[in-house]
């Protein structure tokens, strides 16, 4: 019985955290499709589990070489290479906003809500056209 149990609590487990990425990745994308840049989107990502999720997307390119993106997707600043000068960046958590000036926006969850912040200067400063679909997320500052 309790082998039982341990197995169908693996199992619930597991779903609910590919749920849970799958979510994530289809907000991160509807993002992505949202925003216009004058450059060809190719995704990279210190997550693998994001990029591997987002290469079923007809419509987002990925790539497993830093060098070729043109968007990096950052979980953890010590992960962001060096080389990436010319990348527009979006972060997963709230507090890389402020560590990461070049990030535009923000993907996080809080009280187990998503949460997204794009911040309107970064926008412009780095050429980067928005869709009015994404106006209620888009902030002033960072707060």
């Amino acid at each position: 019985m309790r082998a039982f149990l341990l197995a169908l609590f693996c199992t619930l487990s597991l779903a609910a955290s590919d749920t849970s990425i799958n979510l994530q990745v289809k907000i991160l994308e509807k993002i992505l499709n949202e925003i216009s840049i004058n450059k060809e989107k190719i995704i990279w990502s210190d997550n693998k589990t994001i990029c591997q999720a987002m290469k079923k997307n007809k419509h987002i390119h990925t790539t497993p070489d830093h060098k070729q993106a043109t968007i990096v997707i950052l979980q953890d600043k010590n992960n962001l290479p060096k080389k990436c000068a010319d990348c527009i960046i979006f972060v997963l958590d709230y507090e890389l906003l402020s560590k990461v000036p070049k990030s535009f926006g923000a993907f996080f969850w809080k009280k187990g809500r998503p949460n997204i912040v794009i911040i309107k200067s970064r926008l412009k400063t780095l050429s980067i056209q928005a869709s009015s679909d994404l106006d209620p997320y888009i902030e002033e500052k960072v707060w």
